[in-house]
């Protein structure tokens, strides 16, 4: 007898069977460690997330240099997320770098500029799989874009001298920096099957992410990898060396383990989840180089004296920050704002507190578009002027360069001014993505296509302008030119806070000469 099969369960058992051959008929890619299978997207792109570019950093590989991918059988699927890096919220997990991949056009007609993408957090938090981050719409713009992830916190940055004599480079700590290193070398590697070109490659990231990507120009590993480099709110810095930061990893192992299983030995055997809570979710234990050491391999020599010296990687440039990134420091502040800055400034002191109105008595108006003298403190010495410092260093080693200010403050949120962080779904078209965002209207897209047109091309060409926008002038270091973005569009000026940038440059000079 046969059986009948009722009118909606053959609805069903046909639309799984389609669902199943449409999943099979994704898009496939043999690349380091096997094939992957991923998704077609919207205007004939495609996308492949959650691609392992190295092992994962568990066990015995916890505070290793991060090694080549494993092999696997089959074809792997590549359409959803891998977990964001261990991090103290959130699904996050040590076995967590992947990266993603959007493509303007599948199959790929001809080689295309490469954007590679690492996020913000401090270093010990972020993940590339934020919704702000989607690569869709930038990839539409005729590049291929890639998001990466990288260790975090305690796991990415600890140091210690017995990780210093495993290490066959006599070395600890930076392991964040190294996987971002080896998902560039995965890039060069494989990005040509994806339609990307090898050879023109920018990297770009925000806050940390920016940090990042301007130190790996630095790095001698990092050579031949990059060809320009944005960065968003987060210059150069200099770092402590790796003495200071094996001292205070060796104090952080006494502090977590026992007698019976001491030291190192002892520190990868406690589980990610207890190790994060030892740490805590904030800044306290990277520094405020976030974690970054001179280790003299990855670093060799400080980032910020290689830039003063014109030694970094030749490579274009663009950096930049927003007009008010903070409202006070991210670090406590011990006293009140004349004493901080008494103390960064030292015998500079009185024409600093003259620049920022504190040399009378009255407490100084806000600035529009500034803020208050804290705001104005706290955005200058952590953001403005570092970026200034780096574009002269930069430029006056004949390299290409350009600055930026984003001054947009997003509709209901004008008190707040441009704060840190939100230009990023302008770049990314991806304003209101995010929960509880902002009421976007026309003129912040019109901000975004511009900040989105700018970006890709400076990553195709080297140069950001083209295609009807208004011009963006090279930096240098007399007149220095940048370019606004402000509520009525793209504006060019010059010499932004001069006089506050000036003296800021002339007293890291006598810092860097201790």
């Amino acid at each position: 007898m046969r059986t009948q099969i009722p009118p909606l369960v053959a609805v069903f058992v046909m639309w799984a069977a389609t669902a199943s051959r449409a999943a099979d008929s994704g898009p496939e890619v043999a690349v380091s460690g096997g094939k992957i299978r991923g998704s077609l997207v919207s205007d004939g792109g495609a996308a492949f997330k959650g691609i392992p570019f190295a092992q994962p950093p568990t066990g015995e590989l916890r505070w290793r240099e991060p090694l080549p991918v494993s092999t696997w059988e089959g074809v792997r699927d590549a359409t959803a997320f891998g977990a964001p890096c261990m991090q103290g919220s959130g699904s996050s997990s040590e076995d967590c770098l992947h990266l993603n991949i959007w493509t303007p056009e599948w199959p790929p007609k001809s080689r295309k500029a490469v954007m590679v993408w690492f996020h913000g957090g401090g270093n010990f938090a972020g993940a590339a799989t934020d919704p702000l981050f989607d690569g869709e719409s930038l990839a539409r713009h005729g590049v291929v874009l890639v998001t990466g992830q990288y260790r975090l916190g305690v796991f990415g940055f600890f140091a210690h001298p017995d990780l210093t004599k495993e290490s066959p480079h006599h070395v600890s700590g930076n392991y964040g920096l190294l996987d971002q290193i080896a998902a560039l070398r995965w890039v060069h590697d494989n990005i040509a099957k994806f339609g990307g070109d090898p050879g023109n490659v920018t990297i770009f990231g925000e806050s940390a992410g920016s940090l990042d990507v301007n130190v790996l120009m630095a790095s001698p590993l990092s050579r031949g990898l990059l060809r320009r480099v944005i960065g968003q709110s987060g210059p150069v810095v200099a770092p402590p060396p790796l003495a200071d930061a094996e001292k205070k990893g060796e104090d952080l192992a006494i502090k977590l383990t026992t007698a019976s299983q001491p030291g190192l030995k002892g520190m990868r055997a406690l589980s990610s989840a207890e190790l994060q809570k030892a740490t805590g979710q904030g800044l306290s234990f990277l520094g405020p180089t976030l974690g970054v050491v001179v280790d003299g391999w990855v670093f060799p020599e400080s980032p910020m004296k290689v830039f003063a010296a014109g030694k970094e990687h030749r490579a274009g440039l663009l950096l930049g920050s927003n007009a008010r990134e903070l409202q006070r420091p991210f670090f406590p502040m011990t006293g009140t704002l004349t004493q901080a800055i008494v103390e960064q400034y030292g015998p500079l002191a009185d024409r600093a507190l003259a620049l920022y109105g504190l040399s009378g008595g009255a407490e100084p108006q806000p600035d529009p578009l500034f803020g208050t003298a804290m705001a104005q403190w706290a955005t200058d010495s952590q953001f403005r002027c570092g970026t200034v410092a780096e574009l002269v260093w930069h430029a006056g080693a004949g390299n290409p360069a350009y600055q930026f200010q984003f001054s947009r403050a997003a509709p209901g949120r004008e008190a707040a001014g441009a704060a840190h962080g939100t230009e990023v779904p302008y770049v990314f078209g991806t304003l209101g993505r995010a929960a509880n965002s902002p009421r976007y209207d026309s003129i912040d897209r019109q901000v975004s296509a511009a900040i989105q047109t700018y970006w890709t091309n400076f990553a195709k060409t080297g140069d950001p302008n083209g295609g009807g926008l208004p011009h963006w002038p090279k930096f240098d270091s007399a007149r220095r030119d940048y370019l606004e973005f402000t509520d009525v569009g793209p504006v060019a000026r010059q010499g932004l806070r001069r006089q506050v940038c000036d003296l800021y440059k002339e007293n890291l000079k006598r810092q860097m000469a201790k």
